[in-house]
């Protein structure tokens, strides 16, 4: 799943895991410790799409 021009601004921490072929926990781990682009939205987590697809594509 490599396709983010289809995914909403603002993905969950569940698809953003499977994007980058981790576990849920790990991407939560990650999140918490600044290595994921987090935005916070009532109380929820949620990654940047564009961000993450930076990162992705810098590896």
């Amino acid at each position: 799943m490599n396709d983010f021009d289809s995914l909403p601004v603002l993905i969950t921490v569940p698809i953003a895991a499977r994007i980058l072929g981790i576990s849920r926990a790990s991407a939560y781990r990650y999140a918490e410790l600044g290595l994921l682009p987090i935005k916070r939205l009532g109380g929820r987590v949620y990654i940047v799409r564009d961000r993450l697809k930076e990162l992705v594509n810098a590896s």
